[in-house]
């Protein structure tokens, strides 16, 4: 029996998987919250199953999307990322990575994880949509919007309201599944 899923869900095998086993679960790793963070800045301006396509040639070029080490890449890393046809190759996409991992570990360093700020704007809590089709789901909300303006205050690149509401989608802040997907 064919399983109902949200109507973003393309037929591709990647796509399903990534629907059924990531997508609007709640994510408390900070390493996955970091991967998801750059991800979802890559995705910016392109569609989502671009960058899944991607996901490992990503891990594979960003040492596993090791916060320490993409801190502190150089320019020569940058521009061998600029060079690896396997990824989205756009400089300022890329020199985010650096600009991210940074804040990323400054925000470790002050709440004592990235999780323990980032889940605070949800108030610690999944926000649960109530839908039927995914549509009607919201691009921006003001969850997203007081995200977004307090990421760039600290200074985290591709970060916009948009990207924060598919960051918490992806990381499971927040649960869009549509109500007649069989994950609602």
């Amino acid at each position: 029996m064919q399983k109902n899923r949200c109507g973003w869900v393309s037929s591709e095998q990647l796509c399903i998987d990534y629907h059924d086993n990531e997508w609007g679960k709640p994510c408390h790793d900070d390493q996955k919250l970091f991967e998801m963070l750059l991800l979802e800045g890559f995705q910016a301006g392109l569609s989502w199953i671009t960058i899944l396509r991607k996901r490992e040639s990503y891990r594979e070029a960003l040492d596993n999307f090791d916060i320490n080490i993409c801190a502190n890449y150089t320019d020569e890393k940058i521009q061998s990322l600029l060079k690896n046809e396997k990824l989205v190759r756009n400089r300022l996409k890329m020199y985010g990575i650096i600009a991210n991992a940074k804040a990323f570990l400054e925000v470790q360093k002050e709440f004592g994880s990235f999780d323990k700020y980032i889940w605070g704007f949800v108030n610690g809590k999944t926000i649960k949509s109530n839908f039927a089709n995914y549509r009607q789901a919201a691009t921006t909300t003001a969850e997203s919007d007081a995200m977004s303006k307090a990421l760039k205050k600290r200074g985290f690149k591709f970060i916009g309201s948009t990207i924060c509401l598919a960051y918490m989608q992806a990381t499971g802040m927040v649960d869009d599944h549509s109500t007649d997907c069989f994950c609602y």
